[in-house]
């Protein structure tokens, strides 16, 4: 599969996670590019 420039990936999550609420901080990593942190609003 190629992914271009734009292309979200989504995987879900695993069992027993509940939704998100305000407060809550979102944090992905990729070795070798970086961190993002979002915070639900």
């Amino acid at each position: 599969m190629t992914l271009n420039r734009g292309d979200i990936v989504t995987t879900g999550t695993p069992a027993g996670v509940g939704p998100l609420k305000k407060g809550d901080k979102v944090e992905v990593e990729i070795d070798g590019i970086g961190r993002l942190t979002n915070f639900v609003e």
